[in-house]
């Protein structure tokens, strides 16, 4: 099977337009960046489309859980640096959070798959949230941002991301220990994504 599909060219091209969103928006061209964000978020719907229609490799099981979380990350980490002249901010330490999220989440993977073998990982119902709403703030901030005006909905939005942090990181320690109990059983032949 053909390695760069065309879903995984998207994924490609998502990972590329990281480094011009950074720039626009430590340059202040907000609403540009907000616009490559969108983009970004388009590419990702389409990969996913092409995959889910014959196009499902194991290089883009890797690539594109791989392009969201840096997308996501550099977003957070972007939209919290200070000296860049922004009406709204995302505080430091749920910046913090959500990094440490995510890499207790791979090591806690790699941990148990030396120790106990492959265990499959199946996304849960509280990471795709957490997904959404994280995009949802980030896209917020950029919004208020570009129209150069604080807003309480940014507020209502860190909260609710600190929120879904929690519950979410609370559901993956558990389901986690649920996993390892359960005796080692064949692992889907499809390549899987790490998604939590």
């Amino acid at each position: 099977m053909k390695t760069l599909t065309t879903a995984n060219q998207l994924t490609l091209l998502r990972m590329l337009l990281i480094p011009a969103f950074v720039i626009l928006l430590v340059y202040e061209h907000e609403g540009w960046a907000l616009g490559i964000f969108a983009l970004a978020g388009v590419t990702d719907g389409l990969d996913g489309w092409f995959a889910r229609r014959g196009q499902q490799t194991s290089l883009g099981a890797f690539l594109d859980p791989m392009a969201d979380k840096l997308l996501l990350v550099t977003t957070f980490i972007v939209l919290t640096i200070p000296g860049i002249g922004l009406a709204n901010r995302i505080p430091l330490w749920l910046t913090i959070l959500v990094i440490s999220r995510d890499v207790v989440i791979v090591l806690t993977v790699a941990i148990v798959t030396v120790a106990v073998g492959r265990r499959q990982f199946r996304p849960s119902i509280y990471g795709k949230a957490a997904t959404a709403i994280y995009i949802i703030t980030c896209v917020v901030v950029m919004f208020f941002n570009f129209l150069e005006r604080a807003s309480r909905l940014v507020t209502v939005c860190v909260y609710l991301s600190l929120a879904i942090t929690l519950v979410s990181g609370i559901h993956y320690i558990v389901h986690v220990a649920r996993t390892i109990n359960q005796p080692q059983t064949a692992v889907a032949s499809r390549p899987g994504r790490l998604r939590a």
